[in-house]
């Protein structure tokens, strides 16, 4: 059982490299080239090269998700409200990948009939800038529950509740609101890294 628990642990960490770098890749990498390649090539990366990539990326978000609900319930025990922060943010970009990002790109590379291209894009693009801005603090709450002891098994209290309000808020705007900080690459890891330290402070202090 104690081996079966870290080829779990394991598996989650490598499908999370798959999964983020390929959120990374699309964020940080792609959406650059296309506005700067040429109109053969941006063609040719949305008939080869974005499905390919969107293969790996929806697949690695899946099996980090499925991987994630097992070692939750493994360490149910030691639960504080770090792992819970960021088991809520996790289990939203999943959601995000399948229910928003994956079905809007359909739309946008011409996979799926029909649609308003243009704005499909732009929903696309306004959840995966989302799942960038969760990811940082994401990480932080899976580190910090079992690699930092000083937070302890605490669960509840103030300051989880204010955390999962902005989190449920982020995400609002997510599927229904505007890019804001997030629209530039540096305003988006910018935006990652503040909201990391805010709910640091929101779980330390409150």
């Amino acid at each position: 059982m104690e081996l079966f628990d870290f080829l779990a642990r394991w598996s989650h960490v490598l499908f999370g490299i798959v999964w983020i770098g390929m959120l990374y890749y699309f964020n940080f990498v792609h959406g650059g080239y296309m506005k700067e390649a040429s109109a053969e090539g941006a063609a040719d990366a949305k008939a080869k090269l974005a499905p390919s990539a969107l293969w790996w990326f929806r697949w690695g978000a899946m099996f980090t998700f499925i991987t994630g609900l097992y070692l939750l319930h493994s360490i149910s025990n030691v639960l504080n409200n770090y792992i819970i922060v960021g088991a809520a943010m996790g289990t939203l970009m999943a959601a995000n990948v399948w229910m928003v990002i994956w079905p809007a790109q359909r739309i946008a590379l011409g996979i799926e009939e029909g649609g308003d291209k243009a704005a499909a894009a732009a929903k696309a693009l306004l959840a995966s800038r989302t799942n960038t801005l969760f990811s940082a603090p994401m990480l932080f709450g899976m580190l910090a529950g079992p690699h930092y002891g000083q937070y302890g098994t605490e669960v509840g209290g103030n300051g989880l509740i204010v955390a999962l309000v902005i989190v449920l808020a982020i995400e609002v705007n997510a599927l229904k609101g505007k890019m804001g900080p997030i629209t530039t690459v540096n305003g988006v890891i910018g935006s990652s890294l503040a909201l990391t330290a805010v709910m640091v402070a929101v779980l330390s202090m409150l």
